[in-house]
């Protein structure tokens, strides 16, 4: 595609219907592993995506969005909310940290999910699902456990996910500019 701008948006497009296509899939097949506590929520590890190209940022965000709706019926509306928050701040310091790579591994960009959906929804669990007054020792429980799960997809699936793109050169294939 020549027009940068329509190749941008097809690419935002697609990766937020992969980011929904499979959340959705793996909440049918494993209902509760998308939207628990310590949710192992496969279609995460496409956050490396934004390694590679700037679309990811809107595309996972906007995939996020449509996969959380899901979560509306079963009383989580705000998830929608700081759950795609979470989601875009992950992307934007993963596209930041792209160059930051300890023996060319993004070790720090990889964090980012954990370290954004550990603190947000740790924090939107206890302030909105657990009751009584905000106690920062369950804040640290909660966060920490929303924080394990990014740290497993990201860490297991993600990195496979990084070297294939990597070692087939997907990642100049299919986001060259």
């Amino acid at each position: 595609m020549k027009n940068k701008k329509v190749l941008f948006i097809v690419q935002t497009a697609v990766i937020a219907a992969m980011y929904a296509a499979l959340t959705y899939a793996q909440n049918l097949l494993l209902p509760g592993t998308t939207s628990a506590a310590v949710q192992f929520r496969v279609s995460e590890a496409l956050n490396v995506l934004a390694l590679f190209t700037p679309a990811a940022i809107p595309g996972l965000t906007i995939g996020c969005i449509l996969s959380n709706i899901y979560n509306i019926g079963a009383g989580l509306p705000l998830d929608m909310i700081f759950g795609s928050l979470a989601t875009l701040g992950a992307t934007l310091s993963i596209y930041f940290l792209r160059n930051v790579k300890i023996k060319n591994y993004p070790f720090l960009s990889l964090l980012m999910p954990a370290l954004w959906n550990g603190v947000i929804i740790g924090w939107e669990i206890e302030t909105f699902f657990i009751e009584g007054p905000f106690n920062f020792g369950s804040f640290l429980l909660q966060g920490g456990l929303v924080a394990l799960g990014e740290l497993g997809v990201l860490f297991i699936l993600g990195t496979i996910l990084y070297y294939v793109f990597i070692n087939r050169s997907l990642d100049k294939k299919l986001f060259k500019n």
